[in-house]
């Protein structure tokens, strides 16, 4: 094997072989060309950048593209990792970024058994494929329940006055909605790759002792696509409540702001009229109570501006 730390090797003592492949150079695909005989096509699509899902059938392997979330827990977001498989009658050869832990975790833990631990998933390609698939899709789990409870603090906390409408609170409604678009576009192709994979890899490897496996594995990419569509139409309900919250409360706010202008508008009215230089006198202006006959008159305008706006229920 190559002497090179991106490259990891699994020799289980039924002659199956897993090979993995974390952060691909050319270096890598130029063994893997050499030891294997891949198509070209196939090594350049597991290089940057990210590829969409796939699978393709050749007389001697498999080659499958996934992609699966990954929560980056500095900024809590969603992005995607991918996962190129070549599956072969007595090897395994799994090529990724090195940040998937389900995938890492079960690579050691199979590294660290002794040939009395070794079970029926280490003698066939396409029951340690399961096993891997199977510890990604419920790896994927805990971050939808992380999507729930944000999507739960949100709805608790968008019709708190102080705090709803606040920018805080829209720029997580829009964090939370790129992750549910994110994951769906991540987990959209599982289901019917899988589904491909049970019926085209006969040749390679028995699937009809498997069958109920990969059904589990349909039924798991079932069960979150169902959780993300329900994520997806509730954080839009939320959205649009918080629209109309804002929405609301900038009308209130106009509203307020429009009857304290109307309501102060006699005050100015009168004030600008008895303000006024004129050659003839002002009515009640040289009068010993003049300024409290202008007061009152400002006062009684103010009153029967705010008894119309009472009358009208605009108050």
């Amino acid at each position: 094997m190559l002497n090179d730390k991106h490259i990891k090797e699994i020799n289980f003592p039924s002659g199956l072989k897993w090979i993995s492949v974390d952060k691909a150079s050319k270096k890598q695909t130029s063994w893997l060309k050499e030891k294997y005989n891949f198509s070209d096509l196939d090594l350049k699509d597991i290089m940057p950048p990210l590829q969409r899902p796939k699978m393709i059938e050749y007389d001697d392997y498999l080659f499958i593209i996934l992609q699966f979330p990954v929560y980056n827990r500095s900024n809590g977001e969603i992005d995607s990792s991918e996962i190129d498989f070549f599956i072969g009658k007595n090897y395994l050869i799994t090529i990724h970024d090195g940040r998937l832990d389900p995938l890492n975790e079960l690579f050691l833990e199979h590294s660290k058994k002794t040939k009395k631990n070794h079970d029926q998933f280490d003698t066939n390609p396409g029951a340690l494929l399961y096993e891997l698939l199977n510890s990604l899709l419920h790896y994927c789990f805990p971050m939808l329940n992380h999507i729930n409870q944000d999507i739960d603090a949100i709805e608790k906390g968008i019709f708190d006055i102080d705090h709803g409408t606040n920018v805080n609170t829209i720029r997580e409604i829009m964090r939370i909605k790129s992750n549910i678009v994110n994951f769906r576009k991540t987990m959209q192709a599982h289901k019917s790759i899988i589904q491909k994979l049970i019926s085209h890899s006969e040749k390679l490897f028995t699937t009809h002792k498997l069958e109920v496996y990969y059904g589990n594995l349909v039924n798991h990419t079932k069960d979150i696509w169902e959780f993300l569509s329900n994520y997806k139409d509730t954080i839009d309900a939320l959205h649009e409540a918080h629209e109309s919250l804002v929405s609301h409360r900038l009308n209130q706010i106009m509203k307020t702001l429009t009857v304290f202008s109307v309501i102060v508008f006699p005050l100015t009215l009168f004030a600008a009229i008895f303000g006024m230089n004129t050659m003839n006198a002002m009515p009640f202006v040289d009068s010993p109570y003049d300024f409290w006959y202008i007061m009152g008159i400002m006062l009684f305008g103010v009153i029967a501006m705010i008894l119309f706006f009472k009358t009208r229920k605009w108050m």
